[in-house]
């Protein structure tokens, strides 16, 4: 059954006029009654009805865009493509868009769901890798199942589909009857993931066709999809090339410049003789270059360098970044007409969109000398480290 203003009204321990003025903000009241009203709404998940209501007059025209962190390039492309689809032509007419920033944590994003859906949101956008954590994706697939029963549509751009048995239990779990004046007929989540693990496989390939096998990895958060999936595609092409990964050479760090630049020192410390890295995203190999060049490294001709995502400045870096295209801005705006029901949802529910191998200055042959130093230019004997970093994933 759906939560009623008594429900919230009990829970309180005030009477439902008093909940109904907290919510209208039109009678004043104490701090302490407004706050044990407002914690009893979002316990409760009560969804504001009613004509009367600022809210929910309000809500049918908002498109919640939840990022993890909208400085980031990433995140700031996929989310200017999605309000750019936000416009008056069309079906459903203009929308506003509302971008959430988690900064990385879980349960802020079940915040920011469940403040969304008390505004009624017409659509969500959810971007962008998720936590590995099973407690969390039951959360998640809860909100978004009461999301779509109340009429919002969900995309996830970015990021893997639900896991089917999450899914189904999340469907009885949520339990919410459709909101009064809202679509009956809730519309499952559409997903657009990106090929992260194809992409990062393509990529360490590309190295090792040019001899490389001495190749520190810089990835992403531990518990996070993005770090996972990037972080198989590297290790499916050493495997392939017969190249031996050496946990070891794992450093925990952030997907950032800072941290690239940490990060690249901590190889070097480890493994003097590499002569490759690739970096978690763009940002984190600016940094990873950076920290060669004050160890007087050059790029290409000592250590190649290549990232992920092919974020905008990629291309004007000195020299301009071996990476991975992700077509952003296509899933960005894909997604946004799709939250509008603007396009038809792809067959199955998902769609994985392909990630490109762009090959540019800053990736070249292995120097001789490095392929001949202590004999590991041979399968067998070959090498590689991966670099685990800390920051919220893309």
């Amino acid at each position: 059954m759906a939560v009623t203003l008594a429900d919230v009204a009990a829970r309180a321990g005030v009477s439902a006029a008093t909940v109904s003025r907290v919510l209208s903000g039109s009678y004043p009241v104490t701090e302490g009654t407004r706050g044990r009203v407002l914690r009893a709404v979002a316990e409760l998940e009560y969804v504001v009805d009613g004509p009367a209501s600022a809210l929910a007059g309000a809500g049918s025209d908002l498109v919640g865009i939840v990022v993890n962190d909208i400085a980031d390039p990433f995140f700031g492309v996929l989310a200017g493509a999605v309000q750019g689809e936000l416009g008056g032509a069309g079906p459903g007419g203009e929308k506003l868009a509302v971008v959430c920033s988690t900064g990385g944590s879980a349960a802020r994003e079940l915040d920011h769901l469940a403040h969304l859906q008390r505004q009624r949101a017409a659509a969500v956008v959810l971007t962008g890798g998720a936590p590995e954590d099973p407690g969390h994706a039951r959360a998640l697939a809860t909100k978004l199942a009461r999301l779509a029963a109340a009429g919002t549509r969900v995309v996830l751009c970015g990021r893997p589909p639900q896991e089917p048995e999450v899914t189904a239990g999340a469907a009885g779990a949520a339990g919410a009857a459709p909101v009064a004046g809202r679509a009956r007929g809730a519309v499952p989540p559409v997903t657009l993931a990106f090929d992260n693990r194809g992409g990062a496989r393509r990529l360490t390939a590309h190295l090792l066709a040019l001899g490389h096998r001495r190749i520190g990895c810089v990835a992403g958060p531990a518990g996070r999809t993005t770090t996972t999936e990037r972080l198989a595609g590297h290790r499916d092409a050493l495997a392939a090339h017969g190249v031996v990964d050496v946990p070891a050479l794992t450093v925990p760090g952030a997907y950032d410049r800072s941290s690239g630049y940490d990060a690249a020192l901590e190889l070097l410390r480890r493994e003097p003789r590499l002569t490759a890295v690739v970096a978690a995203n763009d940002t984190a190999a600016l940094g990873v270059c950076a920290a060669l060049r004050d160890r007087g490294l050059r790029i290409p001709e000592d250590v190649s360098v290549a990232g992920f995502d092919d974020l905008p400045f990629s291309v004007d870096a000195a020299p301009a970044l071996t990476t991975v295209r992700l077509p952003l801005r296509e899933a960005g705006a894909r997604a946004g007409r799709l939250a509008l029901g603007r396009a038809v949802a792809p067959p199955g529910g998902v769609a994985r969109l392909p990630a490109e191998l762009l090959v540019r200055e800053s990736t070249g042959p292995v120097r001789p000398a490095a392929t001949s130093a202590g004999g590991a230019g041979g399968a067998a004997g070959a090498v590689s480290g991966s670099i685990g970093s800390g920051r919220v994933g893309a």
